[in-house]
């Protein structure tokens, strides 16, 4: 036998070991290694070299999904959306739009593939908001991007293409970003909140913006916190969940449609294991794995099947062992536990991932089972989608 020969069998042999070792463990191969993006990109946000739409997920350029801890998508529509990702070393990068230093690398140059955020390291979580950005570090908070409204907390208005250290403000184990303002969870469960105020999303019971982080009176013992444009979730340790900020939608769920500037209770909802603040409008995942939305319906992006506003919670028929949601302006995002990633709503950019740009108020396919996504995350209020 020539050499050739007995080398292509015994690699033969070793694959044919390798398979059953890994069926055993009941591991199912992923379909594809990188972190996967799709629709809107005006601004490059899917991260994958172009600023090209896409109707289906495609990778984004040099970022494996088991590399990354945390992702979170920013901004909007147009060429301000972005995305920033936290890595399991600790650093952070960033790709997409960077009209005002949300980037974070020190320029204004809007960039379409992944690179790293200046000088982060040790970094634990990340969050994103329309055109600024968040990290937590060391238990504090470091910002960067737009601060037109205070939203990166260092006392000031002026906006930063570098992070600075948001003031007076320690020991926190998660912070979340609006469009124009921000939150913060320490880790004592009280919760802490800056920038914007127009709709009372800051929680302090005014419409006054500030520039330095203010404790939300009267809330306690919250184990999650959740922003959409310009509202506010925080989920207790008892399952129950409050809710502030804009309601136009009735994304508040308190069975109004009035914004609320102190935390009011989202009604008809205990047992609740997650909560997902969307552009505007609201998930919660139960115990059980069901879901309830509530909030704007125009496009069917509470997936129900119809497109009617609910200011209380109901459920999505057919949608269990969820893990995992997002939302952005119009549109919605789940990953099952069998790692199926479905969606629903808007598609005019291709959001959805169906191949299609046709709405639907009931969820469709965007990953099989099995794909190996087990979070998403959308813009604030925008057209893209990212699984990983």
């Amino acid at each position: 036998m020539t050499y050739a020969y007995v080398r292509a069998a015994a690699l033969l042999a070793l694959a044919a070991l390798t398979v059953p070792r890994a069926e055993t463990a009941g591991a199912a191969e992923p379909r594809d290694p990188w972190v996967r993006a799709w629709g809107a990109n005006a601004g490059g946000q899917l991260g994958n070299g172009t600023t090209a739409d896409q109707q289906t997920p495609g990778s984004v350029q040099g970022l494996a999904r088991t590399s990354v801890r945390e992702l979170s998508g920013g901004g909007g529509n147009a060429d301000n959306a972005f995305a920033v990702a936290l890595l399991n070393d600790g650093t952070v990068q960033s790709w997409g739009g960077n009209l005002t230093g949300q980037l974070g690398d020190g320029s204004l140059v809007s960039r379409p593939f992944p690179a790293a955020v200046s000088g982060l390291s040790g970094v634990t979580e990340v969050g994103a908001g329309f055109q600024s950005a968040y990290a937590v570090r060391g238990g504090r908070v470091l910002s960067w991007g737009d601060n037109t409204y205070g939203q990166l907390g260092d006392g000031g208005t002026v906006s930063a293409t570098r992070p600075v250290r948001v003031q007076s403000l320690n020991k926190v184990k998660d912070v979340a970003a609006g469009c124009f303002h921000a939150v913060a969870l320490r880790e004592d469960g009280t919760v802490w909140t800056w920038g914007r105020s127009h709709y009372g999303q800051l929680g302090l019971g005014n419409f006054t913006d500030r520039s330095t982080p203010q404790r939300v009176p009267g809330l306690t013992d919250v184990v999650e916190i959740s922003t959409g444009c310009h509202h506010v979730l925080a989920r207790l340790a008892d399952g129950t969940v409050r809710a502030w900020g804009y309601n136009a939608g009735g994304q508040l769920g308190n069975d109004s449609m009035e914004a609320a500037t102190s935390p009011v209770d989202v009604h008809h909802l205990s047992g609740t294991a997650r909560v997902f603040a969307c552009g505007y409008h609201s998930f919660a995942v139960l115990d059980d794995g069901s879901v309830r939305a509530w909030g704007l319906n125009a496009y069917g992006q509470l997936g129900d099947g119809s497109t009617v506003t609910r200011t209380t919670p109901v459920p999505v028929p057919g949608l269990d062992e969820v893990t995992a949601m997002a939302g952005g302006w119009r549109h919605s995002l789940a990953v099952r536990s069998d790692g199926s990633v479905l969606a629903w709503g808007e598609n005019t950019s291709g959001q959805l991932g169906d191949a299609t740009t046709t709405d639907s108020p009931t969820p469709v396919a965007a990953l099989p089972a099995g794909s190996g996504a087990t979070r998403v995350s959308t813009p604030t209020v925008g057209k893209s989608s990212y699984a990983y």
